[in-house]
């Protein structure tokens, strides 16, 4: 676990003040710079040692196949594995005619620094080779928020005891080794030298290579151009092969003399352009980036997160560490969609190759929100992507003998590529999530646009599933069976009530929008009729109601279902996904990750206040929180109803998953959606945030920790500034017009004059509930 004090608490940056061999996979990902389209782990520039090599382009990736022992009708038959594009990052260097290794020698300092504010990484090191010659190396990366295509580097190698000779050497690499990935042979498979190369190219100080895939049939291009100053003589020559493109800096410094090396790569791929069409637009993009040149790349960056950080930031006061990690989140969830433009926002984002490098509901639900508040432009394009996958969706559909569109449960080009598993298969609560991510986003923004264009046909084709997949009973109440909720532990049940109320949500939005928009829900073949079916599915929806209880069921018949043995189960045994057979856990009352408790924050008008206490408190006790998208959702609700220490330390728990590497999976790239619960439970926990009836309300409270919680949101075109102590909340307009927003239920106006300041409303005082032994959260100091 990286808890040990070479991580520096900061405000503002992730410091790394000691090198440590064995954090290196987990250090990658935590490092790790992209913007939606390029992605660099932060690998060492000398290339080894490493963790796990990983450059990436949103939306490359290699087929493979899913052979069955016994074919099934409505299988996938084929998966997707995001592979490692080329590597514009390698930079080595050799001394006095000794590579640069930190294996060997003596490393003097080691210093990383991630610039939060600035977007970029900071390495600074002193070295003393084998053969006692000191150097410095220094080098400063960023993967471009501003110009989509480029990736660069500033490398800097000094002399610092002795007049040495220098050879620098960077590279583009194709087909890098990878480690050896444990499980699936034919992830291993596909990973294997994924890049058939097309053409290499060496002309002076620019470099180019160009491959393409074998079955997923993509065109990859990485072009790279140079800026060397050192003393004269400084002498260069380049070179290149099928799967490596080299350019070779040669020069004599003296004690204090300094070599520098500015590296520009741009990336570009296509399934449908021309080798020459795909040339052409990485040496555009390369040209560009030289233009504005590296300083000007520095700026444009800074300026583009100054902007983002005016319209996104949230302040804490009272634990420094939460501070340092909301930052931290909320920059990685930007990098993770500022520039995906129409394309998915991966659950680990370009960080690693987790989950294959696969989309799931995580980003519906969990990152969008926050993206809706502080960056909508991103959420736009993300929804446009759904809208783009439909055809494939509706084929899935169409697969499954039902109407309208399924959207996938995991993908990365828009088709199903999870193999039949009854958790995965079942989870038709995506589309609920998606409907739900566009209604959030459209009353947030007002974007009539994206309403009309976007909206309309995602929320008509989620509703015909809907209306397809469910029926009426006798007694006219409807029913969605056979379905499998947030919770992957309970499979094929019926009634989820997350998926019942959110696909209740789904359809009466759908009837909304087709009024609004009566020529484009003509053009969908929308009449009167389904729309009128909608609305009279979503009003006589099942809820299913434990009275003896008092207790909502997770589904039908869920709290008659026998207990899991937790006193019988060893720490050691969870996850226990791991440990124990699906059959099992689809049987018992166990609780992977917030099933129920989510559909509470989601949906909490559905439910009284005494109803939410103790729907909390029941499956508290039941939830084992084997998903890091468990925790955020729980300090929601339990900072709703009332037990704000337990929040606090879940709030610990989602906003530490990769800082602390709680999961021990780090090393394959971040838990995005977790990035984003961190400041879910801030701003919707402790800061009640709710969208409801169109507009934004509140229900402030902080823990005894906090002595203070600010943020900004982004509301129909205002910026909206919130600022909770203890006793008191302030609302105030940073700009825009006159805004009504909601306190505790009641109704108050704020505008760029006039804020408003309000009570903290006092909470009842209710015992802490129980979890499973062993897995209450842990307490923060």
């Amino acid at each position: 676990m990286i808890i040990d004090a070479s991580y520096a608490v900061d405000p503002w940056a992730l410091r790394e003040t000691d090198l440590r061999l064995d954090l290196l996979p987990q250090s990658e990902s935590v490092f790790a710079l992209s913007n939606g389209h390029v992605g660099w782990r932060a690998n060492l520039d000398e290339g080894e040692p490493h963790g796990l090599p990983g450059s990436y382009l949103n939306g490359v990736y290699e087929r493979r196949p899913l052979p069955y022992a016994e074919a099934g009708y409505g299988y996938p038959e084929a998966g997707q594995t995001m592979i490692n594009v080329t590597n514009g990052k390698i930079i080595r260097l050799l001394v006095d005619d000794e590579p640069f290794d930190l294996r060997y020698g003596r490393l003097r300092s080691h210093e990383r620094v991630l610039d939060l504010r600035g977007g970029l990484l900071h390495r600074t090191c002193e070295w003393t080779s084998p053969s006692g010659i000191g150097v410095r190396v220094r080098s400063t990366r960023l993967v471009s928020l501003t110009q989509r295509a480029i990736a660069a580097i500033a490398y800097e190698v000094e002399a610092l005891d002795a007049r040495i000779r220098v050879v620098v050497q960077s590279e583009l690499v194709a087909n890098e080794q990878l480690p050896e990935r444990a499980g699936d042979p034919r992830v291993a498979e596909a990973l294997e030298s994924p890049l058939k190369p097309e053409e290499n190219a060496a002309d002076d100080k620019r470099l180019r290579l160009i491959h393409c895939t074998d079955a997923s049939g993509l065109r990859v291009a990485a072009a790279a151009d140079h800026l060397i100053t050192g003393p004269s003589p400084t002498r260069h020559a380049s070179e290149s092969a099928d799967d490596v493109a080299r350019l070779t800096v040669t020069s004599v410094l003296e004690p204090g003399q300094v070599l520098r090396l500015e590296k520009l790569v741009a990336y570009g791929w296509s399934g449908a352009r021309s080798l020459p069409a795909v040339r052409d637009q990485v040496e555009a993009a390369l040209a560009g980036a030289a233009s504005t040149g590296w300083h000007g790349l520095v700026d444009q960056q800074r300026e583009w997160l100054e902007d983002f950080w005016s319209r996104a930031d949230v302040e804490v006061e009272g634990d420094a560490e939460i501070q340092q990690a909301v930052r931290f989140a909320l920059f990685h969830v930007v990098q993770a969609g500022a520039r995906a433009e129409e394309r998915a926002i991966p659950a680990k984002g370009l960080t690693g190759s987790g989950y294959d490098g696969h989309s799931f509901w995580d980003t519906d639900t969990f990152v969008l929100p926050l993206l809706t508040y502080t960056f909508p432009e991103s959420v736009a394009e993300a929804l446009r992507w759904r809208q783009s996958i439909l055809p494939a969706a509706r084929d899935r559909a169409r697969q499954l003998n039902h109407d309208g569109a399924a959207f996938p449960w995991r993908t990365i080009d828009g088709s199903e590529c999870s193999a039949y598993w009854p958790a995965g298969t079942a989870a038709f609560h995506v589309n609920a999530d998606v409907a739900d991510a566009v209604v959030r986003y459209v009353a947030a923004t007002g974007d009539d646009y994206f309403e009309r264009e976007t909206a309309v046909e995602l929320l008509v084709e989620t509703a015909r599933l809907w209306r397809s997949l469910g029926h009426h009973d006798h007694h006219g109440r409807f029913h969605i069976d056979g379905v499998t909720g947030p919770d992957e532990y309970s499979a094929i049940a019926d009634d989820n009530v997350y998926t019942n109320l959110m696909a209740q949500s789904n359809l009466r939005a759908a009837a909304d929008i087709v009024e609004r928009h009566p020529e484009k829900s003509s053009e969908l073949g929308v009449d009167d009729e389904e729309s009128a079916a909608w609305r009279d599915a979503a009003e006589s929806m099942s809820v299913p109601y434990n009275k003896s209880l008092g207790v909502h069921e997770q589904s039908t018949d869920f709290t008659g279902h026998q207990e899991w043995d937790f006193q019988g189960t060893r720490p050691d045994q969870y996850p226990l996904m791991l440990h124990f057979p699906y059959f099992e856990m689809y049987r018992k009352q166990v609780v992977k990750q917030a099933d129920l408790v989510l559909a509470m924050y989601l949906r909490g008008e559905c439910f009284t206040e005494e109803q939410k206490a103790r729907n909390f408190d029941y499956y508290e006790r039941l939830t084992v929180r084997d998903s890091s998208l468990s925790a955020c959702a729980q300090a929601v609700m339990a900072a709703e109803v009332g037990h704000l220490r337990l929040a606090y330390d879940y709030l610990g728990e989602a906003a530490l998953m990769d800082l602390k590497d709680l999961e021990h999976n780090t090393r394959d790239g971040l838990h995005i959606a977790s990035l984003a619960g961190t400041w879910i439970a801030l701003v919707a926990g402790f800061g009640g945030m709710r969208q409801r009836d169109g507009g934004l309300e509140f229900s402030p409270k902080l823990p005894e920790k906090l002595a203070r919680l600010a943020f900004i949101v982004q509301v129909l075109g205002r910026k909206l500034r919130v600022e909770i102590t203890p006793r008191c909340a302030t609302y105030s307009l940073a700009e825009g017009a006159p805004l009504e927003i909601r306190h505790y239920g009641r109704p108050i106006t704020v505008s760029e004059k006039t804020s408003q300041i309000c009570d903290i409303d006092e909470l009842t005082a209710r015992p802490e509930p129980h979890q499973p032994p062993g897995r209450r959260p842990n307490r923060r100091a």
